[in-house]
This record gives C-alpha cells, structure tokens and sequence, in this order.
C-alpha cells in the first residue's frame, strides 16, 4: 500500500505502525530513525534534477535590483553557504550544486565547480551595482517542512550580505500559477530531472521555453542550446554546454543549491525493491512476504 502526498512525518509514522507497506520522499533528518528499525529498509538513488531559486529577471513587475543586475544575482549566490545549507537541512545527505546537472552527471562542467561563499565579494558586487540596502526580494517558497527550512537558512545567509528575504510560502499548485505569470522575485522550486542536460535546461532557459517563468533571454546561449539538440557526439556536446554554462553562471538566471538524494522507506516483508534516479516509484514484480 502507497500513500498518497500527505507531511512526511505521517507517512513515516503509517510505516512504521505497519498500515504502509513503503512511503517515498522520506526527510534527510528521517534516515538514521529508519535504519535504526529492524523492520524497516531504506532505498537510496541519486536524483537526476536540482532544487535552485528561479530569478525573475524580465517578468519582475517591480523591476527589483535583482531582475535588473546580474551582479546583484551573482552577489545573492556569493551569500550562500550550499555546504552549510546541506549539513543544518539535510544532515549532509545531499549534494551541493551550482549547474542544472550534479557533479557526479558526466556532462558537469568541471571548470565552473561550485564556489564558496564570500560575503565580503557579494558586499562588494552590491556596491557596484548601487543597489539601495537592503536589497527587499519576495521569495516565493511551497508550503513544506524541508522548503521552508532551506528558505529560511538562506535568508539568515543573505541578510549578512545586505539582503532582506521576504519569505511568502505558498501551496504548491498555487505558486505555480503565480510563477507562470510573473507574480515573484525569486521562487525557490525543485526540479525532479532527466537523464539528459537538456531536459534540466532547455526548457527552463531557453527563451519563452515552456517552464522558462522567469523570462530568461540570452540569444547566444539560445543557440548554443539548439546546437546541441542538433550533436550527438559527447565530446562536442560537452564543449558547447561549457560555452552555455559560462553564460548561464555570469547571468545567473537561476541560481542552482543542490541535488536530492531520493529517499524510499519500505518494510522488511516487501521484497524486490529498487529505486532509480528518476524518482518514479515501480511496484511491478514487488514481493510481500
């Protein structure tokens, strides 16, 4: 037996009392209590998506420091600690990121590894910009427990930088609604992933893109995406997804945190489970015992 989406600690709390039989999208926080249980197993797989903060930089209709200046972006990602995010949320399960891609995918580029923070340049890019201090964002969050704890970790983080993070959670359908049409500044949203880079940026980044709701436009890293689509040797694509990602990581349309290690708790009675990395919950060929 499934349950359908309802809080985690629920979920964990039917699998236990046996009125489940295995629950998906366990808490981090979850892991050690599960595998403290001698009636419990705990499947793990590395996710193929990200979880990053979409910056509405042409949809913005307060036309906000942050949607005007990619130095106030790059200063908003210099504020965040993504190992330290990692370690007080996810008790360092998951993997930290700044690509729409996760380190261990091969078409990570390694020549743009993940930064670390630097208040003292984000100050500074600030400076540069003259943006007004504090920089005041509206930080569109869906309701949930882990959510909200990264969104408030890091709007402690970026307040020490100048900004102030006005945290506004909202239901999940609903802040998709409000994101489509352009009713945030920074909305933090999680990505479940493809196998192929492509799928991870393509239509978040490609001007007008289906899912592109932050307005995201830049003509030359349109082609090299088209381009792409167009290679099939690794070697080429890689080459021209590095050009993209230099860009992509100076506009910072979308600044990427990390990528979720997907986490199936199951009783020891079910038999023939394995998790794959696309997040999808397979039941067929399953065993009770």
């Amino acid at each position: 037996m499934l349950l359908p989406i309802v809080d985690a600690t629920v979920r964990l709390a039917n699998l236990k009392s046996g009125g489940l039989d295995l629950i998906e999208r366990v808490l981090a926080t979850d892991i050690k209590t599960v595998q403290a249980d001698p009636k419990l197993k705990l499947a793990t797989a590395p996710d193929l998506g990200y979880l990053g903060l979409t910056i509405n930089v042409n949809n913005d209709k307060n036309k906000g420091p942050l949607s005007q200046s990619e130095k106030v972006r790059q200063a908003l990602d210099l504020s965040i600690d993504r190992e330290a995010l990692n370690q007080v949320v996810f008790n360092g399960e998951f993997t930290p990121g700044n690509q729409w891609i996760s380190p261990a995918h091969p078409y990570y580029q390694k020549a743009f590894p993940v930064r670390g923070r630097d208040i003292a340049k984000a100050k500074a890019l600030l400076k540069e910009a003259g943006a007004p201090l504090p920089v005041s964002i509206d930080y569109m969050v869906p309701k949930g427990a882990e959510n909200e704890a990264v969104a408030q970790v890091i709007q402690s983080m970026a307040a020490e930088a100048g900004f102030d993070l006005k945290i506004r959670v909202i239901e999940f359908a609903t802040s998709f609604k409000q994101a489509q049409a352009g009713e945030f500044q920074v909305f933090q949203i999680n990505w479940s992933g493809r196998i192929d880079p492509d799928g991870n940026s393509y239509i978040f980044l490609h001007t007008k893109a289906p899912q592109n709701d932050g307005g995201y436009s830049n003509a030359e890293a349109d082609k090299l995406m088209e381009d792409a689509r167009l290679v099939t040797d690794p070697a080429q694509r890689k080459a021209l997804y590095e050009k993209m990602t230099k860009i992509v990581l100076n506009d910072e349309p979308l600044i990427y945190l990390y990528h979720r290690k997907l986490l199936i708790a199951h009783t020891t009675k079910l038999e023939g489970y394995k998790q794959m990395p696309d997040g999808l919950v397979r039941v067929i060929g399953l065993k009770l015992k």
